[in-house]
């Protein structure tokens, strides 16, 4: 990956970089979540799919990612319970060193069983597409090229086609940038989409126990 000039670059000063707080920030006020449920519900907002009531984790060795774009959400599951999210959408990304893992617990006279995927650490990276991240934590070294922060999440247009117009709700808190690269990355999420995703060196295995990414 080519170096970027320090003058388009904002770079997180220490080794460790917490956007729980900002997922929590990117919604500000019960009444913006309210709003963007009753938008939801009448349809003029569409969440992508229902959620599961479980979270997964995301871990990676490096990602770089062109055209980054992120603002808060509400996803909801089947049985209409919402859920705040930070949504962040990249347009192509590269991943080195992928791992998701899910944890199910209380299995019927089994207990815990964890599935685990593993790929691009074998010399070929993970390539993704429009790839969509509903999550509720993340942390890792993060670099980012022209950064924009506190930008109307309406009008973002960094990211996937469609993402900010599409999802993004007029006066919430916006932020987008030419790119975006995370060493360490760790990640809590609920939900992931992507146009394409093509997964080198796959692996994925099913085991009893708790086998989480970190």
């Amino acid at each position: 990956m080519d170096p970027t000039p320090a003058s388009n670059t904002v770079e997180s000063p220490g080794s460790h970089t917490s956007w729980k707080r900002f997922a929590l920030f990117c919604v500000p006020a019960g009444a913006a979540v309210g709003g963007i449920l009753v938008a939801m519900a009448s349809g003029a907002l569409a969440a992508s799919f229902s959620i599961s009531g479980q979270q997964f984790k995301i871990a990676a060795d490096e990602m770089h990612g062109e055209g980054f774009t992120q603002f808060g959400w509400v996803n909801a599951t089947v049985r209409d319970q919402p859920v705040p999210l930070a949504t962040a959408g990249i347009r192509s990304a590269e991943i080195t060193g992928l791992c998701q893992s899910v944890l199910t617990t209380e299995f019927p006279l089994v207990g815990s069983i964890s599935l685990m995927l593993t790929a691009g650490d074998a010399g070929t990276p993970v390539q993704a597409s429009d790839l969509v991240i509903d999550m509720e934590q993340m942390d890792g070294n993060a670099e980012f090229t022209n950064m924009e922060i506190g930008r109307d999440a309406s009008t973002l247009d960094k990211g996937p086609d469609g993402l900010g117009s599409g999802r993004g709700h007029t006066d919430l808190f916006g932020m987008q940038s030419d790119t975006i690269h995370v060493e360490g990355l760790e990640q809590t999420a609920r939900a992931a989409s992507a146009g394409t995703f093509k997964l080198h060196n796959l692996s994925l295995g099913v085991s009893r126990g708790d086998a989480e990414c970190f």
